[in-house]
């Protein structure tokens, strides 16, 4: 997988439509900057491209950095807004060091509870 190193690729799930209306705001604001969006719902065999497990991406948002670290949960939204101007600000905010553990431990929780919901209304099948 060839990214550029102020480059970032996205791992994102589109059947979720709280994931897919956060990441197409998200598109929105980084209409210029340097970064790859991976729909794993329409290409499933993209989780190959990180060594990972479907479901977990589906449940949890992985980023890759330009330098190939895989990033995932609260620290792929980190990586992500570092690259937007104008929320670079939030990447700040989760990396004190008060606050990163409680914003992972909220994430994780609420991810799980988010993929078990979507999986309850059938928005794929496992």
């Amino acid at each position: 997988m060839n990214i550029k190193s102020d480059e970032i690729k996205v791992y994102y799930n589109s059947a979720c439509p709280v994931c897919n209306a956060g990441i197409s705001a998200q598109k929105d604001k980084m209409s210029t900057c340097a970064i790859q969006w991976v729909d794993v719902n329409t290409d499933s065999n993209a989780v190959n491209e990180i060594s990972s497990d479907l479901e977990f991406v589906r449940e949890r948002l992985h980023v890759l950095d330009g330098n190939g670290n895989l990033k995932i949960g609260m620290e792929a939204f980190h990586a992500i807004w570092q690259q937007t101007s104008n929320e670079r600000w939030k990447a700040k905010i989760i990396s004190l060091p008060f606050i990163k553990p409680l914003l992972n431990a909220a994430y994780n929780i609420f991810a799980k509870y988010l993929y078990k919901w979507n999986l309850k209304k059938g928005h794929w099948k496992k």
